[in-house]
């Protein structure tokens, strides 16, 4: 063990659920870096689903990359996983180290400006480890994420560094829905990488 290199690690979640923040694994450089990688390198596409029967393409774009090429169904599109780059691999990597758990594959969302957020919703797909973790690391610019309890409703909200890592594990899926709220106040793209592990049948 490296007692000079002891990271704390905060559970934000009170109740049902783990919402662990790691705080910064990137130093400033390297999380401008991988950002730069992150926008030039990676196939984004425009989100797209089915709600309320109405197909709505999204500002928002999205990237799936994994070991395979899994099909991962939500919001009423399936993807089909790409093969990681090199640098998805590399962040794979430490990730895995600073959680110990390992992760199959890795859902990217960009976000262009704060006028680009995600609803109130839950990574809880079958096609997902049942109560696994989800690792999500944040590129660019810092944004306010918010998780709600389904039964008591109650709100937490917390702002993700450009570098940072928040990974959520256990029930806390089936309990809480989480969400990037929109602001007008960022101006700038952040990128977020989530490692998860597809259930392999």
């Amino acid at each position: 063990m490296d007692l000079f290199n002891i990271r704390r690690v905060v559970n934000i979640l009170p109740f049902d659920g783990s919402a662990d923040y790691y705080g910064r694994m990137l130093t400033t450089a390297e999380a401008k870096y991988y950002l730069d990688r992150m926008l030039t390198n990676i196939e984004w596409r425009n989100d797209e689903a089915v709600i309320f029967g109405r197909h709505i393409v999204t500002k928002r774009k999205v990237a799936w990359y994994g070991d395979q090429s899994y099909s991962y169904a939500y919001s009423g599109k399936v993807r089909d996983a790409l093969p990681w780059t090199v640098e998805l691999l590399g962040l794979k990597g430490r990730v895995e180290q600073l959680v110990g758990k390992t992760f199959n594959s890795c859902l990217l969302n960009l976000y262009h400006n704060g006028e680009e957020g995600m609803a109130w919703h839950s990574d809880d797909e079958k096609t997902l480890e049942p109560d696994g973790a989800i690792a999500s690391l944040s590129l660019g610019a810092e944004r306010k994420f918010s998780f709600r309890h389904r039964k008591s409703r109650e709100t937490i909200s917390m702002q993700l560094e450009p570098g940072s890592l928040l990974v959520m594990h256990g029930v806390t899926q089936t309990h809480w829905m989480h969400a990037l709220p929109k602001t007008k106040r960022v101006t700038s793209p952040r990128v977020n990488l989530t490692f998860r592990t597809m259930v392999v049948v």
